[in-house]
Order: structure tokens, then sequence, then C-alpha cells
């Protein structure tokens, strides 16, 4: 299986302008192909392949003087990413989904380039990455790679330069545990096991509102197009990005411990996107960060060797866990416990979270798939 590896780079003042070259003419040939596709098929009625495209990264190292000093490969990747662009705008329109045609990328908006082949192109010369048309760029080696790396990206983030490398790893399958948990997740709590565990929810972007009102004030006062303004547009986006990662770093802890601790998992299987059309809770649902969270379980679980199933959330919160007779009334969220005629008095998540680990026990309550398959890194 592949594995991304990210590491933080600190290039010299001249290397990063090198990057920063590249990466606008990448921009600016990926903003070229795309006019093209649509500008084809519009006075053509016709579809340009892939193989089309690739052709022109010969033409534009030949005639643009941006692009001769680039590697070959960083602009066959940037075709691949149009076409991959396309195919999942493709997959959409077959499945009668919202489609989202593939924009044109200003400035702000295209962040990373590829390299698709250890030393064609990069490699790690000693305790630097050596990067064709840049040099030899330091890098902060916070953990050992597994293996030679196949591939390379470098990103651009608000707080600076990474570099994310695909390794070929074998899965580490853990011994198992006999245990199985049901997982309700929630606003109150981040999230609430079967067996009466809790991880709270620690509200990572409410927490950071008064900082980032004070950002954005000061970001809203700056002249439009001076350096200013650009300077508070990068402090309010190292924010949100602070905010990120607090939020996947507690994330991915609830999840290492679930991992470890358990060969079966049941999640409910959420449609988040029409939950967030809830005005009143939509801010909490997405800064509880339940996408990423179910995302990563899966991977996670696929790595370990474990299971997980989501199952059809409907009436998890309004059954009772004991007798399996849905509640007299309807159990509203500022209800916390729950009591039943048969005698059951229980925390509401924890009443959930039995009825979600029963319904993933029950074959024809599954929604999907179980995750058993290890998941393949995104290529470049």
């Amino acid at each position: 299986m592949y594995k991304n590896y990210m590491y933080r780079l600190y290039p010299s003042r001249s290397q990063k302008k090198r990057l920063e070259a590249i990466l606008e003419t990448c921009r600016r040939f990926y903003n070229d192909l795309l006019a093209e596709r649509r500008d084809t098929w519009t006075n053509e009625r016709r579809s340009v392949s892939k193989i089309e495209q690739l052709r022109r990264v010969k033409e534009l190292k030949a005639s643009n003087p941006y692009a001769k000093d680039i590697h070959s490969h960083v602009l066959q990747v940037v075709v691949t990413d149009l076409d991959k662009a396309f195919q999942a705008f493709f997959r959409r329109v077959r499945r009668g989904e919202n489609p989202g045609y593939p924009r044109f990328k200003g400035k702000n908006r295209f962040s990373s380039f590829g390299l698709k082949e250890y030393g064609n192109g990069f490699k790690i010369d000693g305790r630097r990455l050596r990067l064709h048309g840049v040099g030899r760029v330091a890098v902060r080696w916070h953990r050992p790679l597994p293996s030679t790396p196949k591939a390379v990206r470098i990103i651009r983030k608000s707080d600076g330069w990474y570099a994310m490398f695909t390794c070929e790893v074998e899965p580490q399958v853990l011994p198992p545990t006999g245990r199985e948990v049901g997982i309700d997740v929630g606003v109150a709590s981040l999230a609430t096991t079967s067996d009466g565990e809790k991880f709270a929810n620690p509200k990572w972007y409410r927490a950071g509102q008064k900082k980032l009102r004070r950002l954005q004030r000061s970001l809203s006062r700056k002249q439009v197009g001076g350096k200013n303004r650009e300077k508070a547009r990068q402090a309010v986006a190292r924010h949100h990005l602070h905010v990120s990662r607090q939020r996947q770093d507690a994330l991915n802890k609830i999840i290492h411990k679930l991992i470890q601790e358990y060969d079966f998992i049941a999640v409910e299987d959420l449609n988040i996107r029409g939950m967030v059309k809830n005005r009143r809770l939509s801010k909490s649902i997405m800064d509880a960060g339940w996408g990423y969270f179910k995302e990563r379980l899966f991977s996670k679980a696929a790595e370990a060797g474990r299971i997980v199933v989501e199952v059809n959330p409907a009436n998890t919160s309004q059954a009772c866990s004991s007798c399996g007779q849905l509640f007299p009334e309807k159990i509203n969220l500022s209800v916390r416990t729950v009591r039943c005629s048969c005698g059951l008095e229980l925390d509401r998540d924890v009443n959930a979270a039995i009825n979600i680990l029963r319904l993933g026990r029950s074959r024809w309550a599954l929604t999907s798939a179980a995750a058993g398959v290890a998941q393949e890194a995104a290529g470049l």
C-alpha cells in the first residue's frame, strides 16, 4: 500500500522565489489546458484527451522561457491533475450530483506541483531535498521515511513550504483484541462509545473566533492590492490553518485509540451535507470534523486490519437500547438522559452508541462494505 509523509521545507530566499516561479508557471499552464478543453468542446463538440495535452508539454518548454528550466515531469503532473478534475466532474454527472465544472485557478488558488519519479527531478541528498531547477532545500526530518519515496509533491501553505512524499509500505496489522464498539458522534461530545467513554468537543473554531474577528477586521481596513493587505490575508489564512491542525490532531488521537483497542467499529452513515443546512447547527457540525473523522477512521482501519462499518442512523437516538422500542415522545437534543418503561435510564449518546453497535452486527443494516482493504494514497 502507499502512504503519504509530509515534511516542512526551509528554502532560502532565492529558492523560495524559484519555487514560486515554478508554481506560477504551472498555474498558467493549468488554466491554458482548461481553456483548450472548454473551447474545443464549445466550438467542435469534441473532448480533448489527456494524451493530446501531454504533447503540449514539449511545445511549452520550447516556446515559453519560464517553462524552459522546469522539469518535464512537473508539467506532466499538471496535465494529470486537470484530467483527474475532469474525471471527477464526469463521475458526478453520471451520479446525478451537482457536477461543478473544473475552475480556472487564481493566483492564490493553486498551491502545489509534483514530481513522479525518484532520481528523475528530485532526490534526497544527505539531509536535504534536491529539486531540479531549485537546488538542495533544507528539510525538517521529524521522522524517518519508511522506504525510498516513489513521488513527491511540493506544497505551499500559509505558513511555509512542505514536501509530501509517497512511499510504499507494508500494512501493519495489529493483533486482535476481541472487542467491539459503536461510535455516536455529536456536538456536545465529539464522540461517545457504547462502553460509555466520552471524548470532549473542544470546539476549536468557536474558541478562536475572537482572534479571527480581530484579524478579519484588520484585513478589511487594508487597501486592496497593497502589501499590508497581503500580510493581513496571510495572517487570517494562518489562523484557519492552525484551527484545522488542532482539529486534525485531536481526531487523530481519538482514532488511534479506537483502532488500538477494538477489532470491530460501527459508526453512523450520516448525511453531513444535508445536516449542515440546519442554520442553528451547521457551524458546530463543521467544527466537529465528522467527515474527516469517518474518512480517517476507515483509512487507519484498513491499514491495521480492523473492520469499520456504517449503519443507517435512523432512530438510533429514539430507540431504547435495552428493549428496542421507540420512546413514546421524540427525544430532542436538549434531553441528555433517556428513560424507558423497561427500566432503562442512560445517557442519550451512550444509548445511541449501543444501538449503533447492535445495528453494525446485523448484516441487513449495513450501508457500506466493511473496511478491510488497504487504501492507496492519492497519486500525483
